[in-house]
Protein backbone atom coordinates (compact mmCIF):
# COMPACT_ATOMS: atom_id res chain seq x y z
CA UNK A 1 0.00 0.00 0.00
CA UNK A 2 3.02 2.29 -0.04
CA UNK A 3 2.59 5.47 -2.08
CA UNK A 4 5.04 6.60 -4.75
CA UNK A 5 6.32 9.30 -2.36
CA UNK A 6 7.00 6.69 0.33
CA UNK A 7 8.79 4.48 -2.20
CA UNK A 8 10.95 7.39 -3.32
CA UNK A 9 11.78 8.27 0.30
CA UNK A 10 12.79 4.69 1.08
CA UNK A 11 14.77 4.51 -2.16
CA UNK A 12 16.67 7.71 -1.34
CA UNK A 13 17.41 6.51 2.19
CA UNK A 14 18.81 3.17 0.99
CA UNK A 15 20.77 4.88 -1.81
CA UNK A 16 22.40 7.14 0.76
CA UNK A 17 23.18 4.11 2.90
CA UNK A 18 24.61 1.93 0.10
CA UNK A 19 26.03 4.53 -2.32
CA UNK A 20 29.55 3.35 -3.31
CA UNK A 21 31.00 6.88 -3.17
CA UNK A 22 30.32 7.04 0.59
CA UNK A 23 32.73 4.19 1.33
CA UNK A 24 36.49 4.50 0.87
CA UNK A 25 37.46 0.98 1.88
CA UNK A 26 37.77 -1.08 -1.38
CA UNK A 27 35.99 -4.11 0.09
CA UNK A 28 33.12 -2.05 1.50
CA UNK A 29 32.90 -0.16 -1.80
CA UNK A 30 32.50 -3.41 -3.74
CA UNK A 31 29.80 -4.66 -1.34
CA UNK A 32 28.05 -1.29 -1.52
CA UNK A 33 27.97 -1.42 -5.34
CA UNK A 34 26.27 -4.82 -5.29
CA UNK A 35 23.63 -3.79 -2.73
CA UNK A 36 23.12 -0.44 -4.48
CA UNK A 37 22.34 -2.30 -7.72
CA UNK A 38 19.84 -4.56 -5.94
CA UNK A 39 18.07 -1.53 -4.49
CA UNK A 40 17.98 0.07 -7.94
CA UNK A 41 16.49 -3.08 -9.49
CA UNK A 42 13.81 -3.19 -6.78
CA UNK A 43 12.94 0.45 -7.36
CA UNK A 44 12.68 -0.13 -11.13
CA UNK A 45 10.06 -2.83 -10.49
CA UNK A 46 8.09 -0.89 -7.88
CA UNK A 47 8.17 2.48 -9.61
CA UNK A 48 6.54 1.04 -12.76
CA UNK A 49 2.76 0.63 -12.16
CA UNK A 50 2.54 -2.47 -14.34
CA UNK A 51 5.50 -4.41 -12.93
CA UNK A 52 4.59 -3.31 -9.41
CA UNK A 53 1.05 -4.64 -9.84
CA UNK A 54 2.44 -7.96 -11.09
CA UNK A 55 4.91 -8.18 -8.20
CA UNK A 56 2.39 -7.10 -5.54
CA UNK A 57 -0.10 -9.75 -6.65
CA UNK A 58 2.15 -12.67 -7.68
CA UNK A 59 5.68 -11.89 -6.46
CA UNK A 60 8.84 -12.78 -8.34
CA UNK A 61 7.23 -15.74 -10.10
CA UNK A 62 4.80 -13.34 -11.75
CA UNK A 63 7.66 -11.25 -13.17
CA UNK A 64 9.41 -14.38 -14.45
CA UNK A 65 6.32 -15.87 -16.09
CA UNK A 66 6.35 -16.09 -19.89
CA UNK A 67 3.68 -14.25 -21.82
CA UNK A 68 3.84 -10.77 -20.27
CA UNK A 69 5.58 -9.42 -23.34
CA UNK A 70 2.24 -9.43 -25.18
CA UNK A 71 0.50 -7.41 -22.46
CA UNK A 72 -0.18 -3.79 -23.32
CA UNK A 73 1.43 -1.15 -21.15
CA UNK A 74 -0.49 1.14 -18.77
CA UNK A 75 -2.93 -1.50 -17.66
CA UNK A 76 -4.62 -1.35 -14.27
CA UNK A 77 -3.95 -3.88 -11.49
CA UNK A 78 -7.33 -5.52 -12.16
CA UNK A 79 -6.52 -5.90 -15.87
CA UNK A 80 -3.10 -7.33 -15.05
CA UNK A 81 -4.67 -9.81 -12.64
CA UNK A 82 -7.12 -10.88 -15.35
CA UNK A 83 -4.28 -11.32 -17.86
CA UNK A 84 -2.25 -13.36 -15.38
CA UNK A 85 -5.23 -15.62 -14.72
CA UNK A 86 -5.69 -16.07 -18.47
CA UNK A 87 -2.07 -17.18 -18.82
CA UNK A 88 -2.53 -19.48 -15.83
CA UNK A 89 -5.61 -21.04 -17.46
CA UNK A 90 -3.67 -21.70 -20.64
CA UNK A 91 -0.96 -23.49 -18.69
CA UNK A 92 -3.65 -25.36 -16.73
CA UNK A 93 -5.31 -26.53 -19.93
CA UNK A 94 -1.98 -27.86 -21.18
CA UNK A 95 -1.53 -29.78 -17.96
CA UNK A 96 -5.14 -30.94 -18.11
CA UNK A 97 -4.35 -33.41 -20.86
CA UNK A 98 -1.86 -35.21 -18.63
CA UNK A 99 -3.90 -35.25 -15.42
CA UNK A 100 -6.13 -37.95 -13.96
CA UNK A 101 -7.97 -37.88 -10.68
CA UNK A 102 -7.76 -41.42 -9.26
CA UNK A 103 -10.14 -42.32 -6.46
CA UNK A 104 -10.45 -45.66 -4.76
CA UNK A 105 -12.05 -47.51 -1.89
CA UNK A 106 -11.07 -50.79 -0.27
CA UNK A 107 -13.49 -52.22 2.28
CA UNK A 108 -12.75 -55.37 4.29
CA UNK A 109 -15.57 -56.70 6.50
CA UNK A 110 -14.42 -58.65 9.56
CA UNK A 111 -16.58 -60.99 11.64
CA UNK A 112 -15.26 -61.00 15.22
CA UNK A 113 -18.43 -62.20 16.98
CA UNK A 114 -16.56 -65.23 18.27
CA UNK A 115 -14.78 -62.88 20.69
CA UNK A 116 -17.99 -62.14 22.61
CA UNK A 117 -20.75 -64.58 21.44
CA UNK A 118 -18.75 -67.77 21.81
CA UNK A 119 -20.43 -71.13 22.63
CA UNK A 120 -17.57 -72.93 24.35
CA UNK A 121 -19.41 -76.26 24.78
CA UNK A 122 -19.65 -76.70 20.99
CA UNK A 123 -15.88 -76.45 20.51
CA UNK A 124 -14.51 -78.56 23.33
CA UNK A 125 -13.44 -81.42 21.03
CA UNK A 126 -12.25 -79.28 18.10
CA UNK A 127 -8.45 -78.87 17.83
CA UNK A 128 -7.38 -75.23 18.22
CA UNK A 129 -10.84 -74.24 19.44
CA UNK A 130 -9.38 -72.42 22.46
CA UNK A 131 -8.70 -69.43 20.19
CA UNK A 132 -11.58 -67.25 18.95
CA UNK A 133 -12.16 -67.43 15.20
CA UNK A 134 -11.93 -64.07 13.42
CA UNK A 135 -12.95 -64.19 9.75
CA UNK A 136 -13.05 -61.89 6.76
CA UNK A 137 -16.59 -62.36 5.45
CA UNK A 138 -16.81 -59.66 2.77
CA UNK A 139 -14.64 -57.41 0.63
CA UNK A 140 -15.28 -54.56 -1.75
CA UNK A 141 -12.83 -52.78 -4.03
CA UNK A 142 -13.69 -49.84 -6.28
CA UNK A 143 -11.52 -47.52 -8.36
CA UNK A 144 -12.14 -44.65 -10.74
CA UNK A 145 -10.04 -42.33 -12.87
CA UNK A 146 -10.89 -39.17 -14.80
CA UNK A 147 -9.47 -38.37 -18.21
CA UNK A 148 -10.03 -34.76 -19.38
CA UNK A 149 -10.78 -34.77 -23.10
CA UNK A 150 -11.22 -31.01 -23.50
CA UNK A 151 -11.68 -28.09 -21.12
CA UNK A 152 -15.41 -28.98 -20.93
CA UNK A 153 -15.49 -32.76 -21.54
CA UNK A 154 -14.32 -35.46 -19.14
CA UNK A 155 -14.37 -39.26 -19.37
CA UNK A 156 -14.69 -41.21 -16.11
CA UNK A 157 -13.83 -44.90 -15.96
CA UNK A 158 -14.76 -46.83 -12.82
CA UNK A 159 -15.01 -50.41 -11.70
CA UNK A 160 -15.70 -52.46 -8.61
CA UNK A 161 -15.35 -56.00 -7.27
CA UNK A 162 -17.31 -57.40 -4.33
CA UNK A 163 -17.42 -60.70 -2.49
CA UNK A 164 -19.45 -61.86 0.52
CA UNK A 165 -19.48 -65.30 2.12
CA UNK A 166 -17.86 -66.89 -0.92
CA UNK A 167 -20.06 -65.25 -3.56
CA UNK A 168 -18.95 -62.25 -5.57
CA UNK A 169 -19.02 -60.25 -8.73
CA UNK A 170 -18.04 -56.99 -10.31
CA UNK A 171 -18.94 -54.28 -12.78
CA UNK A 172 -17.33 -51.64 -14.95
CA UNK A 173 -18.75 -48.22 -15.86
CA UNK A 174 -17.87 -45.49 -18.33
CA UNK A 175 -19.27 -41.98 -17.94
CA UNK A 176 -18.91 -38.99 -20.26
CA UNK A 177 -19.46 -35.60 -18.62
CA UNK A 178 -19.84 -32.28 -20.41
CA UNK A 179 -19.99 -28.88 -18.76
CA UNK A 180 -22.66 -27.14 -20.81
CA UNK A 181 -22.43 -23.74 -19.12
CA UNK A 182 -21.50 -22.03 -15.87
CA UNK A 183 -24.90 -23.17 -14.56
CA UNK A 184 -24.80 -26.89 -15.24
CA UNK A 185 -23.45 -30.10 -16.72
CA UNK A 186 -24.72 -33.40 -18.07
CA UNK A 187 -23.38 -36.94 -17.84
CA UNK A 188 -24.03 -40.16 -19.80
CA UNK A 189 -23.21 -43.47 -18.13
CA UNK A 190 -22.77 -46.97 -19.56
CA UNK A 191 -22.11 -50.02 -17.40
CA UNK A 192 -22.01 -53.79 -17.35
CA UNK A 193 -21.41 -56.52 -14.77
CA UNK A 194 -21.81 -60.20 -14.04
CA UNK A 195 -24.41 -59.69 -11.29
CA UNK A 196 -26.51 -57.22 -13.27
CA UNK A 197 -26.98 -56.67 -16.97
CA UNK A 198 -26.12 -53.56 -18.98
CA UNK A 199 -26.83 -50.16 -17.43
CA UNK A 200 -27.65 -46.91 -19.21
CA UNK A 201 -27.91 -43.71 -17.22
CA UNK A 202 -28.28 -39.96 -17.63
CA UNK A 203 -27.42 -37.41 -14.94
CA UNK A 204 -28.13 -33.68 -15.18
CA UNK A 205 -27.04 -30.90 -12.81
CA UNK A 206 -28.46 -27.38 -13.06
CA UNK A 207 -28.25 -24.21 -10.99
CA UNK A 208 -31.78 -22.82 -10.94
CA UNK A 209 -30.84 -19.69 -8.99
CA UNK A 210 -27.66 -18.57 -7.19
CA UNK A 211 -29.05 -20.26 -4.06
CA UNK A 212 -30.79 -23.31 -5.52
CA UNK A 213 -29.83 -26.29 -7.72
CA UNK A 214 -31.35 -29.55 -8.93
CA UNK A 215 -29.83 -32.91 -9.84
CA UNK A 216 -31.69 -35.61 -11.79
CA UNK A 217 -30.43 -39.13 -12.41
CA UNK A 218 -32.31 -41.52 -14.78
CA UNK A 219 -31.20 -45.14 -15.20
CA UNK A 220 -32.23 -48.28 -17.06
CA UNK A 221 -30.95 -51.54 -15.56
CA UNK A 222 -31.26 -54.61 -17.84
CA UNK A 223 -31.39 -58.04 -16.20
CA UNK A 224 -32.85 -61.52 -16.66
CA UNK A 225 -36.00 -60.25 -14.92
CA UNK A 226 -36.45 -57.51 -17.49
CA UNK A 227 -35.80 -53.79 -17.54
CA UNK A 228 -35.71 -51.95 -14.22
CA UNK A 229 -36.09 -48.20 -14.62
CA UNK A 230 -35.01 -45.80 -11.89
CA UNK A 231 -35.27 -42.06 -11.29
CA UNK A 232 -33.70 -39.94 -8.55
CA UNK A 233 -34.20 -36.19 -8.21
CA UNK A 234 -32.56 -33.94 -5.62
CA UNK A 235 -33.57 -30.33 -5.07
CA UNK A 236 -31.22 -28.28 -2.84
CA UNK A 237 -31.36 -24.74 -1.54
CA UNK A 238 -29.10 -22.52 0.55
CA UNK A 239 -31.18 -21.58 3.60
CA UNK A 240 -28.43 -19.30 4.87
CA UNK A 241 -24.66 -18.93 4.58
CA UNK A 242 -23.97 -22.21 6.43
CA UNK A 243 -27.18 -24.20 5.97
CA UNK A 244 -28.44 -26.34 3.07
CA UNK A 245 -31.84 -27.95 2.68
CA UNK A 246 -32.36 -31.05 0.49
CA UNK A 247 -35.46 -32.76 -0.93
CA UNK A 248 -34.93 -36.14 -2.60
CA UNK A 249 -37.38 -38.33 -4.46
CA UNK A 250 -36.35 -41.82 -5.60
CA UNK A 251 -38.53 -44.02 -7.78
CA UNK A 252 -37.79 -47.57 -8.87
CA UNK A 253 -35.84 -50.02 -6.74
CA UNK A 254 -36.26 -49.01 -3.06
CA UNK A 255 -38.51 -46.01 -3.78
CA UNK A 256 -38.36 -43.32 -1.11
CA UNK A 257 -38.81 -39.63 -0.28
CA UNK A 258 -36.15 -37.97 1.84
CA UNK A 259 -35.73 -34.51 3.30
CA UNK A 260 -32.69 -33.26 5.18
CA UNK A 261 -31.13 -30.10 6.57
CA UNK A 262 -27.36 -29.78 6.83
CA UNK A 263 -25.62 -27.00 8.74
CA UNK A 264 -21.84 -26.77 8.35
CA UNK A 265 -19.76 -24.15 10.17
CA UNK A 266 -16.12 -23.75 11.05
CA UNK A 267 -16.59 -25.57 14.36
CA UNK A 268 -19.52 -27.94 13.79
CA UNK A 269 -21.52 -30.03 11.32
CA UNK A 270 -25.19 -30.82 12.06
CA UNK A 271 -27.60 -32.98 10.03
CA UNK A 272 -31.24 -33.89 10.54
CA UNK A 273 -33.01 -36.15 8.02
CA UNK A 274 -36.28 -38.02 7.58
CA UNK A 275 -37.10 -40.68 4.98
CA UNK A 276 -40.34 -42.40 4.00
CA UNK A 277 -39.79 -45.33 1.72
CA UNK A 278 -39.84 -49.01 0.86
CA UNK A 279 -38.40 -50.98 2.59
CA UNK A 280 -36.85 -48.45 5.01
CA UNK A 281 -38.30 -45.38 6.70
CA UNK A 282 -36.29 -43.61 9.36
CA UNK A 283 -35.33 -40.42 11.17
CA UNK A 284 -31.70 -39.45 11.75
CA UNK A 285 -29.88 -36.75 13.72
CA UNK A 286 -26.10 -36.35 13.72
CA UNK A 287 -23.67 -33.80 15.13
CA UNK A 288 -19.96 -33.35 14.57
CA UNK A 289 -17.70 -30.97 16.49
CA UNK A 290 -14.55 -29.68 14.78
CA UNK A 291 -11.66 -28.75 17.05
CA UNK A 292 -9.49 -25.90 15.78
CA UNK A 293 -6.21 -27.72 16.39
CA UNK A 294 -3.32 -28.64 14.15
CA UNK A 295 -4.52 -32.25 13.77
CA UNK A 296 -8.07 -31.19 12.73
CA UNK A 297 -9.65 -33.45 15.37
CA UNK A 298 -13.38 -34.15 15.04
CA UNK A 299 -15.79 -35.98 17.35
CA UNK A 300 -19.20 -37.07 16.16
CA UNK A 301 -22.37 -38.76 17.28
CA UNK A 302 -25.63 -39.79 15.60
CA UNK A 303 -29.00 -41.40 16.34
CA UNK A 304 -30.95 -43.25 13.64
CA UNK A 305 -34.33 -44.87 14.26
CA UNK A 306 -36.68 -46.56 11.79
CA UNK A 307 -38.49 -49.73 10.79
CA UNK A 308 -35.16 -51.59 10.82
CA UNK A 309 -34.49 -50.71 14.49
CA UNK A 310 -32.41 -48.10 16.28
CA UNK A 311 -28.71 -47.33 15.84
CA UNK A 312 -26.52 -45.06 17.97
CA UNK A 313 -23.09 -44.17 16.61
CA UNK A 314 -20.23 -42.17 18.09
CA UNK A 315 -16.63 -41.74 17.06
CA UNK A 316 -13.74 -39.45 16.19
CA UNK A 317 -11.29 -38.75 13.41
CA UNK A 318 -7.92 -37.07 13.35
CA UNK A 319 -5.28 -36.05 10.85
CA UNK A 320 -2.19 -38.22 11.39
CA UNK A 321 -0.04 -36.90 8.55
CA UNK A 322 -0.16 -34.33 5.77
CA UNK A 323 -2.35 -36.53 3.53
CA UNK A 324 -3.86 -39.07 5.96
CA UNK A 325 -6.91 -38.95 8.22
CA UNK A 326 -7.71 -41.81 10.61
CA UNK A 327 -11.18 -42.31 12.10
CA UNK A 328 -13.04 -44.82 14.24
CA UNK A 329 -16.79 -45.15 14.88
CA UNK A 330 -18.64 -47.39 17.32
CA UNK A 331 -22.10 -48.52 16.19
CA UNK A 332 -24.57 -49.85 18.77
CA UNK A 333 -27.96 -50.94 17.49
CA UNK A 334 -31.03 -53.11 17.94
CA UNK A 335 -31.12 -55.69 16.40
CA UNK A 336 -27.81 -55.02 14.61
CA UNK A 337 -25.60 -55.46 17.68
CA UNK A 338 -22.19 -53.80 18.19
CA UNK A 339 -19.69 -52.94 15.46
CA UNK A 340 -16.45 -51.00 15.22
CA UNK A 341 -15.76 -49.16 11.96
CA UNK A 342 -12.21 -48.03 11.21
CA UNK A 343 -11.54 -45.72 8.26
CA UNK A 344 -8.29 -44.38 6.84
CA UNK A 345 -8.30 -41.70 4.16
CA UNK A 346 -4.99 -41.42 2.35
CA UNK A 347 -5.09 -38.67 -0.29
CA UNK A 348 -7.92 -39.81 -2.62
CA UNK A 349 -7.89 -43.43 -1.40
CA UNK A 350 -10.17 -44.75 1.34
CA UNK A 351 -9.57 -47.90 3.40
CA UNK A 352 -12.59 -49.07 5.41
CA UNK A 353 -12.64 -51.89 7.98
CA UNK A 354 -16.06 -52.64 9.57
CA UNK A 355 -15.58 -55.10 12.43
CA UNK A 356 -18.78 -56.83 13.64
CA UNK A 357 -18.27 -57.68 17.33
CA UNK A 358 -21.59 -59.08 18.51
CA UNK A 359 -25.24 -59.49 17.53
CA UNK A 360 -26.34 -58.60 21.04
CA UNK A 361 -26.00 -55.47 23.18
CA UNK A 362 -23.15 -56.59 25.41
CA UNK A 363 -21.55 -53.94 27.66
CA UNK A 364 -18.17 -55.66 27.32
CA UNK A 365 -18.28 -55.32 23.51
CA UNK A 366 -19.22 -51.62 23.76
CA UNK A 367 -16.41 -51.02 26.29
CA UNK A 368 -13.67 -52.71 24.25
CA UNK A 369 -14.91 -51.13 20.99
CA UNK A 370 -14.60 -47.70 22.65
CA UNK A 371 -11.44 -48.04 24.75
CA UNK A 372 -9.46 -50.42 22.52
CA UNK A 373 -9.03 -48.07 19.53
CA UNK A 374 -8.12 -45.15 21.85
CA UNK A 375 -5.39 -47.12 23.62
CA UNK A 376 -4.00 -48.46 20.34
CA UNK A 377 -4.10 -45.01 18.70
CA UNK A 378 -2.27 -43.20 21.51
CA UNK A 379 0.33 -45.96 21.72
CA UNK A 380 0.84 -45.91 17.93
CA UNK A 381 0.89 -42.11 17.87
CA UNK A 382 3.59 -41.93 20.52
CA UNK A 383 5.73 -44.88 19.40
CA UNK A 384 5.29 -44.84 15.60
CA UNK A 385 3.44 -41.86 14.08
CA UNK A 386 5.13 -39.05 16.02
CA UNK A 387 8.71 -40.33 15.47
CA UNK A 388 7.92 -40.96 11.80
CA UNK A 389 6.50 -37.45 11.27
CA UNK A 390 9.45 -35.93 13.12
CA UNK A 391 11.93 -37.83 10.94
CA UNK A 392 9.95 -36.92 7.80
CA UNK A 393 9.97 -33.24 8.76
CA UNK A 394 13.72 -33.36 9.38
CA UNK A 395 14.26 -34.97 5.96
CA UNK A 396 12.14 -32.29 4.27
CA UNK A 397 13.94 -29.51 6.13
CA UNK A 398 17.31 -30.97 5.22
CA UNK A 399 16.26 -31.24 1.59
CA UNK A 400 15.02 -27.65 1.66
CA UNK A 401 18.26 -26.47 3.25
CA UNK A 402 20.33 -28.24 0.60
CA UNK A 403 18.24 -26.80 -2.26
CA UNK A 404 18.48 -23.25 -0.85
CA UNK A 405 22.01 -23.45 0.59
CA UNK A 406 23.65 -21.36 -2.13
CA UNK A 407 20.85 -18.78 -2.07
CA UNK A 408 20.94 -18.52 1.74
CA UNK A 409 24.73 -18.16 1.66
CA UNK A 410 24.39 -15.28 -0.80
CA UNK A 411 21.69 -13.66 1.37
CA UNK A 412 23.91 -14.06 4.43
CA UNK A 413 26.85 -12.40 2.69
CA UNK A 414 24.59 -9.55 1.52
CA UNK A 415 23.19 -9.13 5.05
CA UNK A 416 26.65 -9.07 6.61
CA UNK A 417 27.81 -6.56 4.00
CA UNK A 418 24.73 -4.41 4.65
CA UNK A 419 25.44 -4.42 8.41
CA UNK A 420 29.00 -3.22 7.81
CA UNK A 421 27.73 -0.47 5.53
CA UNK A 422 25.16 0.59 8.13
CA UNK A 423 27.65 1.24 10.93
CA UNK A 424 28.19 4.95 10.27
CA UNK A 425 24.48 5.64 9.75
CA UNK A 426 23.58 3.73 12.92
CA UNK A 427 26.12 5.72 14.93
CA UNK A 428 24.48 8.97 13.83
CA UNK A 429 20.96 7.62 14.54
CA UNK A 430 21.98 6.54 18.07
CA UNK A 431 23.53 9.96 18.78
CA UNK A 432 20.32 11.69 17.66
CA UNK A 433 18.10 9.32 19.69
CA UNK A 434 20.26 9.67 22.82
CA UNK A 435 20.02 13.47 22.58
CA UNK A 436 16.20 13.29 22.68
CA UNK A 437 15.93 10.30 25.07
CA UNK A 438 14.39 8.40 22.18
CA UNK A 439 14.43 4.84 20.88
CA UNK A 440 17.67 2.87 21.17
CA UNK A 441 17.83 -0.84 20.28
CA UNK A 442 19.97 -2.47 22.98
CA UNK A 443 19.83 -6.01 21.58
CA UNK A 444 17.81 -7.75 18.88
CA UNK A 445 17.81 -11.37 17.74
CA UNK A 446 15.99 -13.07 14.87
CA UNK A 447 15.48 -16.79 14.30
CA UNK A 448 14.35 -19.88 16.19
CA UNK A 449 14.03 -19.61 19.96
CA UNK A 450 13.53 -22.67 22.18
CA UNK A 451 11.56 -21.89 25.35
CA UNK A 452 9.58 -25.11 25.74
CA UNK A 453 11.21 -27.64 28.08
CA UNK A 454 9.98 -30.47 25.84
CA UNK A 455 12.19 -29.04 23.08
CA UNK A 456 15.26 -28.37 25.20
CA UNK A 457 17.37 -30.70 23.03
CA UNK A 458 16.69 -28.59 19.93
CA UNK A 459 19.33 -26.09 18.89
CA UNK A 460 18.71 -22.36 19.10
CA UNK A 461 19.29 -20.73 15.70
CA UNK A 462 19.31 -16.93 15.89
CA UNK A 463 21.26 -14.04 14.39
CA UNK A 464 22.06 -10.63 15.88
CA UNK A 465 20.01 -7.94 14.12
CA UNK A 466 20.63 -5.04 16.52
CA UNK A 467 22.31 -2.84 13.89
CA UNK A 468 19.75 -3.43 11.08
CA UNK A 469 16.83 -2.65 13.42
CA UNK A 470 18.44 0.51 14.77
CA UNK A 471 19.01 1.62 11.18
CA UNK A 472 15.23 1.40 10.58
CA UNK A 473 14.44 3.74 13.50
CA UNK A 474 13.06 7.08 12.40
CA UNK A 475 11.82 9.83 14.73
CA UNK A 476 11.97 7.46 17.73
CA UNK A 477 9.69 4.94 15.99
CA UNK A 478 10.18 1.52 14.44
CA UNK A 479 7.41 0.13 12.22
CA UNK A 480 7.54 -3.33 10.59
CA UNK A 481 4.73 -4.54 8.32
CA UNK A 482 3.10 -7.99 8.05
CA UNK A 483 5.79 -9.78 6.08
CA UNK A 484 8.68 -12.12 6.76
CA UNK A 485 11.45 -10.19 8.45
CA UNK A 486 14.05 -12.24 6.58
CA UNK A 487 13.65 -9.75 3.70
CA UNK A 488 14.64 -6.68 5.75
CA UNK A 489 18.03 -5.02 5.04
CA UNK A 490 20.70 -6.75 7.13
CA UNK A 491 18.49 -9.81 7.80
CA UNK A 492 18.59 -13.34 6.37
CA UNK A 493 16.90 -16.67 7.18
CA UNK A 494 19.02 -18.55 9.78
CA UNK A 495 16.73 -21.61 9.90
CA UNK A 496 14.98 -22.36 6.60
CA UNK A 497 11.55 -23.96 6.93
CA UNK A 498 11.29 -23.47 10.72
CA UNK A 499 9.23 -21.05 12.79
CA UNK A 500 11.04 -17.80 13.48
CA UNK A 501 10.57 -14.85 15.83
CA UNK A 502 12.08 -11.44 16.46
CA UNK A 503 13.11 -10.59 20.03
CA UNK A 504 13.94 -6.96 20.76
CA UNK A 505 15.32 -5.35 23.92
CA UNK A 506 15.15 -1.58 23.56
CA UNK A 507 15.37 1.59 25.61
CA UNK A 508 12.87 4.45 25.39
CA UNK A 509 12.80 7.48 27.65
CA UNK A 510 15.58 5.82 29.61
CA UNK A 511 13.41 2.76 30.44
CA UNK A 512 14.04 -0.78 29.20
CA UNK A 513 11.39 -2.46 27.09
CA UNK A 514 11.20 -5.97 25.60
CA UNK A 515 9.00 -7.61 22.96
CA UNK A 516 8.91 -10.83 20.96
CA UNK A 517 7.15 -10.84 17.58
CA UNK A 518 6.31 -13.70 15.21
CA UNK A 519 8.02 -13.68 11.83
CA UNK A 520 5.06 -12.44 9.78
CA UNK A 521 3.54 -10.30 12.53
CA UNK A 522 3.43 -6.52 12.24
CA UNK A 523 5.41 -4.66 14.92
CA UNK A 524 5.27 -1.08 16.18
CA UNK A 525 7.57 0.18 18.90
CA UNK A 526 7.76 1.82 21.37
CA UNK A 527 4.70 0.62 23.29
CA UNK A 528 3.77 0.91 26.95
CA UNK A 529 2.92 -2.82 27.06
CA UNK A 530 6.56 -3.69 26.23
CA UNK A 531 7.86 -1.95 29.34
CA UNK A 532 9.88 -4.13 31.75
CA UNK A 533 8.62 -3.81 35.31
CA UNK A 534 11.57 -2.75 37.45
CA UNK A 535 10.05 -4.42 40.50
CA UNK A 536 9.74 -7.75 38.69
Amino acid sequence: QASQEELKAAYRRLCMLYHPDKHRDPELKTQAERLFNLVHQAYEVLSDPQTRAIYDIYGRRGLEMEGWEVVERKRTAAEIREEFERLQREREERRLQQRTNPKGTISVGIDATDLFDRYDEEYEDVPGSSFPQIEINKMHISQSIEAPLTSTDTAILSGNLSTQNGNGGGSINLALRRVTSAKGWGELEFGAGDLHGPLFGLKIFRNLTPRCFITTNCALQFSSRGVRPGLTTVLARNLDKNTMGYLQWRWGIQSAMNTSIVRDTKTSHFTVAMQLGIPHSFMMVSYQHKFQDEDQTRVKGSLKAGFFGTIVEYGAERKISRHSVLGATVSVGVPQGVSLKIKLNRASQTYFFPVHLTDQLLPSAVFYATVGPLVIYFAMHRLVIKPYLRAQKERELEKQRESTASDILQKKQEAEAAVRLMQESVRRIIEAEEARMGLIVVNAWYGKFVNDNSKKNEKVKVIDVTVPLQCLVKDSKLILTEASKAGLPGFYDPCVGEEKSLKVLYQFRGVLHQVMSADNEALRIPKQSHRIDADG
